[in-house]
């Protein structure tokens, strides 16, 4: 494998003025030297910053292809089709940087957990274990199969073995559990180890029980996914999350990373996808535009967030069929844009997760008994979710969407079809979990786009309409009378019907660690990952 080098910034004060650069790395790889000085030089708390804003940037750069595949983004008619991705004949060389980032990522957290564990600074060594699992819940999640125990320990093992999705999640729940503990115990004073944890933390500020709260929306997260999975005990793992005490993360507790953002170091979303430190739109602005099914999908139900989420083109609220070709029409100019809510500001945080995802987690999983509280508890958490989306967009009050959309299923989870009545004894029940998905698909639009992608691969939609035919995959729209979806590209050089429901490993994992990888048999991009088992 190839070795490279890690950067790290000096101070916070570095972070803040060098945010761009402080952790940058060169080409990849999943283990990193550990022989070098700035391994060996680097404090744990000059790497939390620089850590986080990186995570940080993973969550707001990598998810382009996903966008367009989950309906909400399409390549405008200025640019010339991009034929791997709107085939769907995704190679080893499609998609990398998620890979690459999260493995470099996870590698400064390692060595956080590794020096702050040796001076006692559980604050840090808690958020670091935290962090990773975030980080390995992605990989898992887009590649299946990963290296995870043999992972992380630079040059000592340059070909890791890949461990099992499954048992990946497993002990992702056992390091979170001890991150949090951690944090719990930590003792902060302006002398010991976890000084300045207040202002190193660039997420949370110190804030113990917010990241209690994290923690535990991330391990219902995983819960979520797996929730077909015989190998997780749900009971016993919501136990565990009860008897912790701090909850989940609720109204405006949304995770947002902010080492100080500023013109010429600003937020990583609003430099990709709107305007460089220069003030000119970005090739990707350019390149992204709404796609149809989408923004008609927000227009349909009179959605208040749908110029949020969108800016209007000299066509007004227009986007473009995904994999169309290019034609004059559908020129960049002419369609609508990645909106407001989403760019906001140079100088705005970085979201890692929402609020709103937090609420319509809990909604399903009081839909599915795991939470008490039967139908009453899942149109509270909805539509909190709901209001919360709303107010993190900038799209003010959510009521009059709600009120607007009764009886509308991807609205109003109190909808007859819904029969929220017999929430939980049906079996398995039926109905409001078409409300809480659709939810998340209009809420996670540019900001959790792997979340959506993952309901839409973990969900059978027989589970939500028994009578339907389609067996394998959740169906958007086509419930309330829209246009079924997420709608397949329009490439002429297409001939898939199926949305891709992973990655591949990149080709340097079959370059440099080929008998592990190899020893995952053959894998192309209908491969399941362990909890998609439709």
């Amino acid at each position: 494998m190839k070795l490279k080098k890690l950067i790290y910034g000096v101070s916070l004060a570095a972070l803040i003025v060098a945010v761009g650069s402080s952790c940058r790395k060169s080409q990849f790889n999943i283990n990193q030297t550990q022989n070098l000085p700035t391994d060996s030089t680097v404090t744990y708390d000059v790497i939390l910053p620089a850590a986080l804003h990186a995570s940080g940037t993973i969550v707001a750069t990598q998810w382009g292809p996903i966008q367009n595949w989950m309906g909400y983004w399409a390549r405008s008619g200025t640019y010339a089709p991009n034929v791997i991705e709107e085939t769907y004949e995704i190679t080893t060389g499609f998609g990398n940087g998620i890979w690459n980032a999260c493995y470099d990522n996870n590698y400064d957290y390692q060595i956080m957990i590794n020096k702050a564990s040796q001076v006692g600074a559980g604050f840090y060594e808690g958020i670091a274990r935290i962090m990773k699992a975030h980080n390995f819940q992605i990989l898992v999640d887009v590649y299946g199969n990963v290296p995870y125990s043999q992972a992380l320990k630079g040059g000592a093992n340059p070909t890791p073995s890949y461990d099992n999705g499954l048992d990946i999640y497993k002990d992702l729940l056992r390091e979170i559990d001890l991150g949090i503990d951690q944090i719990k115990n930590a003792t902060v004073t302006t002398t010991n180890a976890n000084k300045n944890i207040a202002t190193n933390d660039i997420m949370f500020n110190g804030d113990k029980l917010k990241w209690r709260k994290f923690g535990n929306t991330l391990k219902l997260r995983l819960l979520i996914h797996a929730y077909k999975v015989a190998g997780i005990n749900k009971t016993t793992e919501i136990g565990i999350i009860n008897t912790e005490g701090a909850g989940y993360l609720g109204a405006g507790e949304n995770a947002i990373i902010q080492p100080g953002y500023v013109a010429d170091k600003p937020n990583p979303f609003y430099n990709t996808y709107y305007r460089t430190v220069a003030g000119a739109q970005t090739a990707n602005n350019v390149y992204y535009r709404a796609n149809s099914w989408g923004i008609d999908y927000y227009t349909y139900n009179a959605d208040a967030r749908r110029s949020r989420f969108y800016e209007a083109g000299a066509n007004g609220y227009v986007g473009v069929a995904y994999g169309l070709p290019p034609i004059n029409a559908n020129a960049s100019s002419n369609l609508a844009a990645i909106g407001p809510g989403l760019y906001k500001s140079n100088t705005a945080g970085q979201l890692i997760m929402s609020s709103a995802e937090s609420y319509f987690l809990q909604a399903e999983a009081a839909w599915r008994g795991w939470i008490p509280g039967g139908a009453a508890a899942v149109t509270t958490l909805t539509n909190a979710g709901i209001q919360e989306s709303f107010t993190y967009m900038g799209a003010g009050s959510a009521a009059g969407y709600i009120s607007g959309n009764a009886g509308y299923s991807d609205v109003d989870v109190t909808a007859v079809s819904n029969t929220p009545a017999n929430i939980p004894t049906l079996t398995p029940p039926v109905g409001g979990l078409f409300t809480i998905i659709s939810q998340k698909w209009f809420a996670l639009n540019g900001l959790n786009t792997l979340e959506v992608w993952t309901d839409y691969r973990r969900l059978e939609y027989k589970e939500v309409v028994p009578s339907s035919s389609v067996t394998d995959r959740f169906v958007y729209g086509a419930g309330v009378g829209y246009d079924p979806g997420p709608p397949i590209s329009v490439s002429p050089q297409n001939t898939s019907t199926k949305i891709p429901v992973r990655y591949l490993y990149p080709q340097s994992e079959y370059n440099y660690n080929a008998a592990n990888v190899g020893a995952q048999g053959t894998i192309d991009r209908y491969t399941k990952i362990f909890w998609d088992i439709n």
